[in-house]
Order: structure tokens, then C-alpha cells, then sequence
């Protein structure tokens, strides 16, 4: 048992901890999002095509599918308070040197380092909740996290437009850059890794349970045990179907299509792009709770990868959604699409406690492959579709094709949830 003074302390820094990296998390949602709100700003300043205008949203995501495995060593081994801290230095240059950018090559540069920087902040924030959480409450955190990260893809989206209307997008980036190397500032003075390293008994212990036992050989001894455990793949799998198809949409191809195909002004398309953030950010947060509730993972999984696949249908064969239709469509989109965050809950506990970054990094890979594949995917297939139209507008028929290609990789993401291994919300690895 706690004394009162220690009780304190716990609950102080557990939320501390939670606040201040997810604060960090907040902004690599508005970064993974903010392309869409300027697309068409950093076409007109860099001259670029859709391909390369995908090309240049996507680096942030090759970076962040690369930096994965990595980050979950490093948080392993080295603690998530100082990669956090890292983290935040470089992503706080990138932002400011891509908000000063004179060239494409040099944006681009910003974004790479922008996405190595933020890349570590979401493993880093799972395993602080696995350390200062009782494991019953993962997925509720799991869920917490994604709501508290969503704001940074809101203010991506309408706000963005909004403050465009008083200074360039420019100004805006090295804003946010500034406030990064605040927050990285704040995480090396403020959080501390788990709760042993203040006095403090483990969660599990404070459960009346045996601690989690410690990983005691080499990383790559833990990595090994993780990559090879059949259990940890599908998840990978329902990551860069379900996580892919809606961040490469969401975050660059939302907001042209539903202009060019739908006739809407950037502040309508926009308000579409924030209602289908809010409602994952929304739905996440709900669906780890009923899951831990229920004590049930898959079910839930398939539920919602099966109506997310099904809601690409309208938009494929550009049916009319008029009279709210559209802005239904969309917040559905986002109520179901978190049913893959699961994913990262059932790869902790299929594998051991220590491991748990690692494990999460190798099934968080996937939502990021699926990204950067599809953003220039996308665009290739539109530039190609639109080869024999001339200065034609795009229309419906030039994105097909791409809309096809999202719900392709959405579908993989369903069947994928068929082949993940049910937990019932405990460590099978314990069992």
C-alpha cells in the first residue's frame, strides 16, 4: 500500500508523464495531416505535380515506418524520457526548416527530420502507459492517447485553414517548430521513465502481483523473441490496411478529392477532414475502453475494419451525398477506422511485458508503410488517369482509380483482423 504522500506523487507524475509527451504526440498528428490543409499552398510555392506532392507528405511517413524498431529498442533500453527529449529537438528543426524552405528538395529535408523526430513519441507514450497503468486499463490509455493526438490532426484541418487566413503557412511551421523544442525541454525535466525509479512499487505490484519479470539478455535478444512470435505479424498487417488507407486519404487526398469530385470550397472539404479526425480520435477512445470492458479484442477489430472497407463504396462510384450525407459518411469513416489501434494491445500482450515497446514499434510499422506507399500511389494514379485530359479539372473518373487503390488496401486490413490471436485483454505470454 502507498501512504498518502507517495499516492501523491504517483498520480502526479503518472499524468505529468501522459500530458507531456502527449502534448509531443499532439503535434506529430498536426504534422502527419497538416499537407492536406496546403496542398494546394505548397504547390503553387514549389511547382509540384500530385506525384511529387505526394512524394513530399510521404517522406514524413517512410522516415516514421523506418524509425519504428528502432524507437521501440531504444524506449526498451534507454528509457522514453530521453528519446522523447531527442525526439523533440529534431523534429523542432525540421518544422522551422521546412516552414523557410526555398525548393522542394529543401522542404523536403524538413520533413524527413520532422518525421524522425516526432517518429519516437508514440511508443514512447505506450510504454510510459504500460509502465504507469495497470495493464487492465492499456487499451483505455491506448485509446486516451490517440483522442489527445487527434487534436494535433483537428488543428491540422479547419483550424489550419483558418489561421491561413492571417499568416502563411510558412509562419505556422516555425511556430510549431519552436514549441517542439519547448516540449522536448519540458519531457527531460518533468518525466520520469516508471515508477521504480522514484521509490515507487510497480503497478503490478500494487496489484499484489509479481512484478514483470526484466529482459536480461542483449536487445536484439528481445527483438528476436518478438519478430519471431507468429502472434505480432497480423497486426502489422491490419496497421497498414485500416492505418494506411485512412492517413494517406486524410492526411493529403481528402481535401482535393472532395473539391474537384464534389464541388467544395477548401473550408467545406476541410470541415470533412475534421469531422473524420474527430470521430477517430472519438472512436479510438471508446472502442479501448469497451474492449477492456468486454475483455474482448478481435470482435471488435472485425466489426469495425468491416464498416470503415464499406464506406469507401460511395466515394468509388461517386454517388451523390448531398443533404448531410457526406458529412455522415465521413464521421462513420472515423468511428470505425480505430478499430485497428487494438492491434497495438494485442502485440504487448502476446509477447513479454519488457518487450512491449518493441513489440508495439514492429505492428506500428504498418500503418506507416501502408502511408507512404498509398500517398504517391494515389497521386501517380491520378496523374496517370488524367494524362489525356489536358488542363481539363479532375474529376471522378481521374480519382478512381486512387479511391480504389485506398479501399484495396482497406480490404487486406480486414482480413488481416481474421488472423489476429485473441487475448481477452491479459498477457497470454503469463499465462
Amino acid at each position: 500500500m502507498l501512504n498518502p504522500q507517495q499516492a501523491n506523487q504517483l498520480v502526479r507524475l503518472r499524468w505529468t508523464a501522459f500530458i507531456v509527451v502527449g502534448l509531443a504526440y499532439v503535434l506529430s498528428f498536426f504534422h502527419r495531416f497538416a499537407p492536406a490543409a496546403i496542398s494546394g499552398d505548397l504547390q503553387q510555392t514549389f511547382h509540384a505535380s500530385g506525384a511529387e506532392l505526394g512524394g513530399l507528405a510521404a517522406t514524413y511517413f517512410y522516415v516514421y515506418m523506418i524509425m519504428q524498431i528502432p524507437t521501440g529498442i531504444l524506449v526498451d533500453t534507454m528509457g522514453p524520457r530521453r528519446v522523447v527529449a531527442i525526439g523533440g529537438l529534431i523534429a523542432g528543426v525540421g518544422s522551422m526548416m521546412f516552414g523557410v524552405a526555398d525548393s522542394l528538395a529543401a522542404a523536403s529535408v524538413g520533413r524527413v527530420l520532422v518525421g524522425l523526430g516526432v517518429s519516437v513519441t508514440f511508443i514512447s507514450l505506450l510504454k510510459l502507459n504500460a509502465s504507469w497503468f495497470h495493464d487492465r486499463h492499456f487499451a483505455t490509455m491506448t485509446g486516451a492517447t490517440i483522442l489527445m493526438g487527434n487534436v494535433g490532426s483537428l488543428l491540422a484541418a479547419a483550424p489550419l485553414a483558418w489561421a491561413l487566413g492571417f499568416v502563411s503557412w510558412r509562419t505556422v511551421f516555425v511556430a510549431v517548430g519552436a514549441l517542439s523544442l519547448l516540449l522536448a525541454a519540458l519531457d527531460w525535466w518533468l518525466v520520469r521513465n516508471q515508477p521504480t525509479e522514484v521509490g515507487l512499487p510497480s503497478m503490478r505490484e500494487l496489484d499484489g502481483k509479481e512484478a514483470h519479470p526484466l529482459h536480461t539478455g542483449h536487445w536484439y535478444d528481445g527483438l528476436l523473441i518478438v519478430v519471431k512470435n507468429r502472434a505480432t505479424w497480423p497486426g502489422l498487417w491490419v496497421n497498414m490496411g485500416i492505418a494506411g488507407s485512412l492517413f494517406a486519404f486524410a492526411g493529403l487526398w481528402a481535401v482535393p478529392f472532395l473539391r474537384d469530385v464534389y464541388g467544395m470550397d477548401r473550408a467545406a472539404a476541410t470541415d470533412h477532414t475534421t469531422l473524420l479526425l474527430a470521430g477517430f480520435a472519438i472512436g479510438a477512445f471508446f472502442i479501448g475502453t469497451l474492449s477492456d470492458r468486454m475483455g474482448k479484442r478481435k470482435p471488435l477489430m472485425i466489426a469495425g475494419a468491416l464498416i470503415y472497407s464499406l464506406c469507401w463504396l460511395p466515394m468509388l462510384f461517386g454517388m451523390s451525398l448531398a443533404s448531410g450525407l457526406s458529412y455522415a459518411l465521413f464521421l462513420l469513416m472515423g468511428l470505425c477506422a480505430p478499430s485497428f489501434t487494438l492491434s497495438w494491445s494485442c502485440a504487448k500482450e502476446v509477447n513479454p511485458h519488457a518487450l512491449s515497446g518493441m513489440a508495439t514499434s514492429v505492428v506500428n510499422i504498418g500503418g506507416f508503410l501502408g502511408t507512404a506507399i498509398m500517398q504517391p500511389l494515389v497521386g501517380w494514379a491520378i496523374d496517370r488517369a488524367h494524362l489525356d485530359a489536358g488542363i481539363a479539372p479532375l474529376a471522378l473518373s481521374d480519382y478512381q482509380y486512387g479511391i480504389g487503390i485506398l479501399l484495396g488496401f482497406s480490404v487486406i486490413g480486414l482480413v488481416a483482423t481474421l488472423f489476429i490471436r485473441e487475448t481477452n485483454c491479459r498477457y497470454v505470454t503469463s499465462e
